[in-house]
């Protein structure tokens, strides 16, 4: 079996090419596992698996979830807002305890950038970062890149646009350096307001207007506006917002051309898209969470495969 060249996925920064193709290769392969009627593989067996999630998460710790079950992996749940982080107990030891349990891997989310790199040079487990902060959401992209893979048969030359509140996105980061590392042209398109001032030195271009960059794209990646990460007002209103970025029929089937429509979720259907363009034949929001399943399923079995 080929390998990862990392011990952890901590982020997209850190991987290669070929750690991607890897990953892809071996998801398309537990892809197949979970269409069929018994969808359990004994991959991860003996390997015990601590999900910590420091902030909330609905859809990223079900999809784990899910996969570490298909691989029968066995399964500790932690979720801070009932433990004794609240009472002031630091990270360190929530892990250390956790792992004097005997755990093999850790999955985490965690409101703080970097907190998986730190935890990786702390304690003695594979770990998988679940998102940390704006910083990174690994598995995210890895899921976004393989639909458009399967939709397209490549990513090399696709012409990708990431819209919406980049500033806040760790899906964006992590997408940006993954497309590029596959061969895609990315750029991105919000209010400026809305958009890191670094994004430059990413070779990503800025596009103000939505109408110009969805004529540009063959996918367009709508981001959700992330209020709870905002400490001041960075647009007027939801409703301005809307009416200059958010993506509706009329604009869509205006288009040049059939594009496709992404999202990482949780959509606020009516504000970065209408309800008609998140459920169009365009859309492959649906396959971005089935594939999700797959692309973590196969993280955590390439990392269970180099623990000693």
């Amino acid at each position: 079996m080929s390998k990862l060249s990392v011990n952890h996925l901590l982020g997209i920064k850190y991987l290669n090419k070929q750690d991607i193709e890897l990953i892809f290769e071996t998801a398309n392969h537990f892809k197949n596992v979970i269409n069929r009627p018994i969808k359990k593989v004994p991959s991860l067996r003996d390997i015990t698996i601590a999900n910590l999630f420091f902030e909330n998460s609905t859809r990223t710790k079900l999809s784990f979830e899910l996969a570490e079950k298909r691989l029968s992996a066995d399964i500790i749940n932690f979720s801070s807002s009932s433990s004794s982080v609240t009472k002031g107990e630091t990270l360190i030891d929530t892990v250390n305890n956790i792992l004097s349990m005997k755990v093999d891997m850790v999955v985490m989310r965690h409101p703080n950038p970097g907190a998986a790199y730190f935890l990786s040079q702390h304690v003695n487990a594979k770990i998988v970062n679940a998102g940390d902060g704006a910083h990174e959401h690994p598995t995210q992209a890895l899921l976004d890149g393989f639909s458009i893979l399967e939709k397209y048969g490549d990513l090399k030359g696709r012409n990708v646009v990431i819209v919406g509140d980049v500033l806040h996105s760790r899906v964006a980061l992590s997408n940006i350096f993954l497309l590029q590392k596959m061969g895609a042209n990315v750029k991105v398109c919000g209010p400026l307001t809305l958009i890191p001032k670094h994004i430059s030195s990413l070779g990503v271009e800025v596009i103000t207007d939505l109408r110009t960059a969805l004529n540009w794209c063959d996918v367009a990646m709508m981001l959700r506006i992330q209020l709870e990460r905002q400490d001041i007002k960075l647009f007027p209103s939801l409703r301005e917002y809307s009416m200059l970025y958010g993506l509706d029929k009329q604009l869509l089937d205006s288009l040049k051309k059939k594009i496709t429509i992404m999202h990482p979720g949780p959509i606020n259907r009516g504000v970065e898209i209408t309800s008609d363009v998140a459920d169009s034949k365009q859309s492959i929001i649906l396959n971005q969470v089935e594939n999700g399943v797959a692309i973590r399923m196969a993280v955590l079995y390439l990392l269970a495969g180099r623990i000693d």
